[in-house]
């Protein structure tokens, strides 16, 4: 991470989201359930039109580029892998995973935050369901030694 005297955006929207995501079980359960749920989303956009996957993936990753280069570029790799399956799934079968994905990671989110015993981040700021991805992408980028 990097350290000067004015903290980026970035690493204060981080530093917040961690606020409520410090017990270890509700990291890993967020480490499996965001990026499931980011999958989900793009496959339910995915069902709608390929394009409107595309122009949802877009869009946050211009966000990510405003907030972190390093990250946007973690994230169009994640991103560019997840429309690469969606693509490859059968076209019926894209609504019925997506939405059962999504349905299963936000119960293992909301577990996780019982266990934690905070509410969920994106109750008071509606940014931290952008930033989530990037808590559990910060966690590859500090055992990798990348720089975001």
């Amino acid at each position: 991470m990097h350290s000067s005297r004015s903290e980026r955006p970035v690493d204060v929207l981080l530093a917040r989201y961690a606020q409520s995501h410090r017990h270890p079980m509700n990291e890993r359960i967020h480490c499996i359930c965001v990026p499931a749920i980011v999958l989900s989303l793009l496959g339910l956009c995915w069902s709608l039109s390929p394009a409107v996957a595309l122009v949802v993936a877009a869009a946050a990753l211009a966000y990510y580029l405003r907030l972190s280069p390093p990250f946007a570029v973690g994230m169009l790799t994640m991103a560019a892998l997840m429309l690469v399956f969606l693509a490859r799934l059968p076209a019926g079968a894209v609504l019925p995973v997506s939405a059962v994905i999504f349905v299963l990671a936000w119960v293992g989110q909301f577990i996780g935050h019982r266990i934690e015993g905070r509410k969920p981040s994106f109750f008071e700021d509606l940014r931290f369901l952008l930033i989530g991805p990037l808590f559990v992408l910060a966690f590859l980028y500090r055992r990798w030694r990348i720089a975001y």
